[in-house]
């Protein structure tokens, strides 16, 4: 008789609505890959906002316990039966990198296999767990926006992981970007093609002044008032402003907000992860990782995050 179970594995699950201080690190039984599944040994996940925003409070349709984490790279431990991974083929031992799952906070996990893809060589086990949630992100807020070759437009918390994923995104299609930020984080802005403008009073002006023209669209990563009063001042179509933020001012103001868990949004992350993909094994879009941490302590990584100013991203190591 076939094993209904792969083996045993730790996990990180939210039992209760609350903070990470909250969850609980669990042992649970790894399901078996089923026709359409793969299962895989985790090497980093990544960590996002999402991954505490989310369990904060009772969502729709979202019943406790949830495993914590959307996004892994790892090794290929098994397929289900007639099944291969989203980029073709694939065989125990293969490192991929999967996005779009639920319970990366873990040891092993058993998803569906097309959400698994074969990891870029150049990037880390680190890097590659981070890719996905940021730069399909980014990459949706450029498109909603309908951002093109000579446009100029202003990104709200430029030096932040969505932020970084943009300018990139950004140039590849070639368009300038000026990028808010504190003076601590100039740098990195700068680094990834973007002009650095600091936050506080007065941006509107230092923004108009780095563009010495129109502002084409606005792309909100930060939700504060100032982002949502100066997009709306600067960037007279609406149509062109998005925030991933704050969706009750996007809702008044009449602009978008995106967020993965709409149909529209998943849809676009779904179809664009193998063009970020390529992109990263190509080289022209990175991943800074700011630090790293034990997968036994999530909630510690999670503080960090919370803190506002990681400077890259950050992955937990099992």
């Amino acid at each position: 008789m076939r094993a209904l179970t792969v083996g045993m594995a730790r996990v990180w699950m939210a039992e209760q609505w609350g903070t990470p201080d909250t969850w609980t690190f669990v042992e649970r039984e790894v399901p078996r890959p089923g026709r359409g599944e793969a299962t895989i040994r985790v090497r980093a996940a990544g960590v996002n906002p999402a991954d505490y925003k989310h369990v904060a409070g009772p969502r729709p349709r979202v019943e406790l316990p949830v495993p914590i984490g959307y996004e892994v790279a790892g090794e290929l431990v098994a397929l289900g039966p007639d099944t291969e991974i989203a980029s073709g083929g694939g065989a125990p031992g293969d490192p991929v990198v999967a996005f779009r799952i639920r319970g990366g906070y873990a040891t092993e996990v058993t998803v569906p296999a097309s959400d698994v893809f074969a990891k870029p060589a150049v990037l880390s086990d680190e890097e590659a767990a981070n890719l996905l949630l940021a730069g399909s992100t980014a990459a949706q807020m450029l498109d909603v926006t309908n951002v093109g070759p000579g446009d100029t437009v202003l990104v709200h918390g430029a030096s932040g992981a969505v932020g970084v994923s943009i300018l990139q995104q950004a140039a590849e299609i070639g368009a300038h970007v000026i990028g808010t930020a504190s003076e601590s984080s100039f740098a990195r802005v700068r680094r990834f093609g973007g002009h650095p403008v600091a936050y506080g009073p007065g941006l509107a002006d230092r923004v108009r002044d780095a563009a010495r023209g129109p502002v084409a669209a606005a792309l909100d990563t930060v939700g504060t008032a100032e982002a949502v009063d100066v997009s709306l001042e600067l960037v007279p179509d609406r149509d062109r402003i998005v925030t991933i933020v704050a969706a009750d001012r996007a809702k008044a103001g009449g602009f978008h907000a995106v967020a993965g868990a709409q149909p529209e949004s998943a849809a676009f992350r779904d179809a664009v992860r193998p063009k970020l993909l390529q992109l990263a094994a190509e080289g022209r879009l990175q991943v800074p990782i700011a630090r790293t941490y034990p997968l036994a302590d999530a909630p510690e990584a999670l503080r960090f995050l919370a803190e506002g100013h990681p400077g890259g991203k950050i992955a937990l190591l099992p």
